[in-house]
C-alpha cells in the first residue's frame, strides 16, 4: 500500500476483520461486551435480577433513561437472550421483563467486578491524581497549558 492510502477508515477495517469466520467470533464476544457494558443494560439487569419488572418500573428504576433508550435497550437484550417478555392478555396488556438465567450468570459476575472496583477505587483515584501530576496536569485532568491559554492558571 503506498503512503498516500494511509486515510482508510476504521469501520472498513473493523467490518474486514470479521469476515473470517475467527474473527467473527471475536467480533461477537466484543458486541456482546460492549452491549452488556452500557449503563442502561446494567442497571436494567440489576432490576431484573430481583424478579419480574414492568417497562414501567424500570423507566422509574433506571435513573435518567428515556422512553426510547429503554425500549431499544430491553429489545437489544431479549434478542440477545438475557430477558425473557412475557406479556399477559389482559386489557391493558401486562407486560413483565425477567432476567433469563444466562442474565443472572452474568450479574454474578457484574457483582464481582463491582466489588473489585469499590476494593480498589482510592487506588486508581491515586494513581490519576499522580499520573496527572507527572503529566503536568490539574487535578481536575486538564493539562496546565489549556488552562494558561484560557487565561486562568490552578
Amino acid at each position: 500500500m503506498s503512503q498516500r492510502n494511509t486515510g482508510v477508515t476504521e469501520q472498513v477495517g473493523a467490518a474486514a476483520e470479521c469476515e473470517t469466520p475467527g474473527a467473527q467470533e471475536a467480533c461477537s464476544v466484543l458486541e456482546t461486551l460492549n452491549r452488556i457494558s452500557g449503563k442502561w443494560s446494567i442497571g436494567i439487569l440489576l432490576v431484573t435480577t430481583r424478579g419480574p419488572a414492568r417497562f414501567t418500573e424500570l423507566e422509574r428504576e433506571v435513573k435518567g433513561i428515556s422512553r426510547r433508550m429503554l425500549t431499544l435497550t430491553l429489545r437489544n437484550l431479549e434478542r440477545d437472550g438475557l430477558l425473557t417478555r412475557t406479556v399477559y392478555p389482559t386489557v391493558p396488556p401486562k407486560v413483565e421483563y425477567t432476567a433469563t438465567p444466562m442474565a443472572r450468570e452474568l450479574y454474578d459476575s457484574l457483582r464481582a467486578l463491582t466489588g473489585w472496583a469499590e476494593r480498589h477505587r482510592h487506588e486508581i483515584d491515586d494513581a490519576r491524581v499522580a499520573y496527572g501530576r507527572a503529566a503536568g496536569e490539574s487535578a481536575a485532568g486538564t493539562p496546565r497549558d489549556h488552562l494558561a491559554v484560557a487565561g486562568r492558571v490552578a
